[in-house]
């Protein structure tokens, strides 16, 4: 029976590297791709980084009865959505898979799923490296939007509280101060 790998850490904690990096070295782990209604950030494309969609394609999908978890956060660009569907890319009887998702999320997959399912791996910094990474992933972008990833990592404090990662049944924290070390960390952990 497979499992779900659920990659979770703050925003600018490396998630993406680490995520890109286990699937080198665990080729057999397969991906899920998410939803959003976020535009699209420069180098991202559909269907890869996620499913880019509306509000009316994602008020579609649940009235299908298809959205697993979603999540809705208030920016300053108005309301973005990020969710996960029941659209036949998860086959548990035949694989495993790797995701990046939130506590909230994991939580979801661990009621929609079963907890014998679902491993949560959370990556973590310290604030003040976050912050600068955080600050030069921003500085890269054609049109840096300071004020957003302020409202990210003060969203983060509270999407990544003490309370959240208990019912996430986060049990091992691994800090990413290397992305090779940290991989290397998770795959001992899961037995890749």
């Amino acid at each position: 029976m497979g499992k779900i790998y659920c990659l979770m850490g703050k925003s600018a904690t490396g998630k993406d590297t680490i995520y890109k990096k286990l699937l080198v070295k665990a080729p057999e782990l397969k991906t899920i791709t998410t939803y959003t209604t976020r535009p699209m950030r420069s180098g991202e494309r559909d269907g890869v980084e996620y499913f880019f969609t509306d509000e009316a394609g994602l008020n579609k999908l649940k009235e299908e009865g298809k959205v697993i978890e979603c999540r809705t956060y208030d920016t300053i660009f108005g309301p973005w959505h990020f969710f996960t569907v029941d659209d036949g890319q998860i086959k548990l009887t035949d694989n495993d898979y790797l995701i990046i998702i939130t506590p909230e999320a994991c939580i979801e997959f661990l009621r929609y799923f079963g907890e014998e399912k679902i491993v949560p791996l959370y990556i973590t910094l310290p604030d003040g490296e976050l912050l600068a990474r955080a600050l030069s992933r921003e500085n890269s972008q054609e049109t840096p939007h300071y004020d957003e990833m302020c409202r990210r990592y003060l969203a983060d404090l509270k999407d990544f509280s003490e309370d959240n990662l208990k019912k996430a049944h986060i049990e091992k924290r691994f800090t990413n101060n290397d992305a090779d070390k940290t991989v290397d960390e998770i795959l001992a952990y899961i037995g890749k």
